[in-house]
C-alpha cells in the first residue's frame, strides 16, 4: 500500500469524526488500525460510546470512497495532508489531548517544524490593541519564531499582519482550505501562504459552522510554546483558547489594559490569576524553553534604524499616538496641512512601515 492509499483510512475517519474529537479517541482506542475501524458495525461503534449519526457514517462504508475523491482534489490544487501517523505531523500539535487526525495544509509545510508563539484577541480591539499585536507578531517574526493565529476579525488579523512582513507566520481555519472566512481576510490568507501556511482539519468545501472555531483553538494553542493574549472581555472565546493552552501544558501570557476598558477585563484577569504580563517581545522570550530563550535574549539589542523623514513627514509621525487612532480631518487642523498634502505624506509613512491607516481614514504610528 503506498502513502496516498494510507491516508485514505485518515482522511474518512476524519471526515466522520473532526466535529466530535472525543469519537476519535474512542474508536482509536478501541481498533489495532485506522483501517479497520471501517469493518466495523454501527451497533459494535454505538457499544463504545460513539454517537449515533457518527457510528452511522462510519458503517456506511462510502466514507472510504468519497476520502479516495478527496485526496486527488489535494493532489489537483497542490494541497498537502498530514495524518497523525506521518513523521512530518507537527510534534507540539501530536502531544494536545484530542490531536486532529489529520491536517490538511496550504503553502510552506517546513514552518509547522519551526518554534511558534501563538496570539489570539478581540474580534473588535482598540488601536492599542491592534498596535500591540502587529509589533509584538513583527518583533517575535523578525527573530525567527513563527507566529500562529486564526485569521479572524481583529487581533488575530493583525498578528498576521505584524508576522508577514517581518518573518513567518500559521493561520489555522475553522473551514475547508477552500473556503476562506472571513472573506473580507483573503488578500490576508494570500500573504500568509506566501511566507507561512494556512491549515485547518475540516474537509475541502467545510463551511466556517460556528462550533467549528472553538474546537480548533486546541490547534492554535496546541501549535506554539506558548500562548499571547491581546484584548479579552470576561467572556471572551480568547481565554477558552487560553484555557486549552494551559490543559495543553503551555505557557499563558497577557498583555494588560486600561482598566476602565471591557477588552481589558480578560487580560488583566489572566494576569492577576498568574499569566505572564506581556509588554514587548523579550517578556514572551523569557518564558519560552532552552535554549531557545537564550538565542532570542541574545539579540535584545537589535534594532531597526527609523528612515530619515522630512520635516512635514516629522510633524506628522510625531503628533500620532500609538494607543489611538487620529481621523485625517483632525491631522489637517492640527498640522495646518492640506487634505492632498497629508494623503502624500502618509502613504509614505506607510510605506516605511511607522504608521497603520485603521477603516475611516483613521490613523496611528506603529509602536
Amino acid at each position: 500500500m503506498n502513502v496516498e492509499d494510507r491516508r485514505v483510512p485518515w482522511i474518512a475517519l476524519n471526515s466522520c469524526v473532526c466535529e466530535c474529537p472525543r469519537a476519535a479517541r474512542i474508536v482509536l482506542r478501541a481498533f489495532p488500525s485506522v483501517g479497520e475501524v471501517f469493518g466495523a458495525r454501527e451497533e459494535q461503534l454505538t457499544a463504545l460510546g460513539v454517537r449515533e449519526d457518527i457510528a452511522g457514517k462510519i458503517a456506511a462504508k462510502g466514507a472510504l470512497d468519497e476520502a479516495k475523491k478527496e485526496l486527488e482534489k489535494l493532489e489537483k490544487r497542490a494541497y498537502t495532508l498530514m495524518t497523525f501517523e506521518d513523521g512530518d505531523y507537527p510534534v507540539l500539535l501530536r502531544e494536545i489531548f484530542d490531536p486532529p487526525l489529520v491536517l490538511y495544509v496550504a503553502g510552506r509545510t517546513e514552518v509547522l517544524k519551526g518554534p511558534a508563539v501563538s496570539i489570539v484577541g478581540a474580534r473588535k480591539p482598540t488601536p492599542y490593541g491592534r498596535a500591540v499585536a502587529g509589533k509584538l507578531a513583527g518583533d517575535l517574526a523578525s527573530r525567527g519564531v513563527v507566529i500562529v493565529s486564526g485569521l479572524a476579525r481583529g487581533i488575530d488579523a493583525c498578528a498576521h499582519w505584524g508576522a508577514v512582513k517581518e518573518g513567518r507566520t500559521v493561520a489555522v481555519m475553522g473551514s475547508g482550505l477552500d473556503v476562506v472566512y472571513p472573506e473580507e481576510n483573503r488578500e490576508l490568507a494570500a500573504k500568509v501562504l506566501e511566507r507561512g501556511a494556512v491549515v485547518t482539519e475540516y474537509p475541502l468545501g467545510a463551511p466556517p459552522l460556528g462550533y467549528h472555531f472553538p474546537l480548533r483553538n486546541r490547534i492554535i494553542s496546541g501549535l506554539g510554546l506558548g500562548l499571547v493574549v491581546v484584548e479579552a472581555t470576561r467572556h471572551s472565546g480568547s481565554l477558552i483558547t487560553a484555557r486549552l493552552a494551559l490543559d495543553e501544558n503551555r505557557e499563558v501570557m497577557a498583555v494588560p489594559g486600561n482598566v476602565t476598558s471591557e477588552l481589558s477585563l480578560g487580560t488583566n484577569w489572566l494576569i492577576q490569576t498568574g499569566a505572564r504580563l506581556v509588554e514587548g517581545w523579550e517578556d514572551v522570550a523569557e518564558d519560552l524553553p532552552s535554549p531557545l530563550r537564550e538565542d532570542l535574549l541574545s539579540r535584545k539589542a537589535e534594532t531597526r534604524e527609523r528612515p530619515p523623514l522630512s520635516e512635514a513627514e516629522e510633524k506628522v509621525f510625531k503628533m500620532l499616538p500609538v494607543d489611538a487612532q487620529v481621523h485625517i480631518d483632525e491631522i489637517a487642523e492640527r498640522t495646518e496641512l492640506s487634505v492632498s498634502e497629508l494623503l502624500g505624506i502618509l502613504l509614505g509613512l506607510e510605506l516605511g512601515d511607522l504608521v497603520v491607516q485603521n477603516p475611516g481614514k483613521n490613523f496611528q504610528r506603529r509602536m
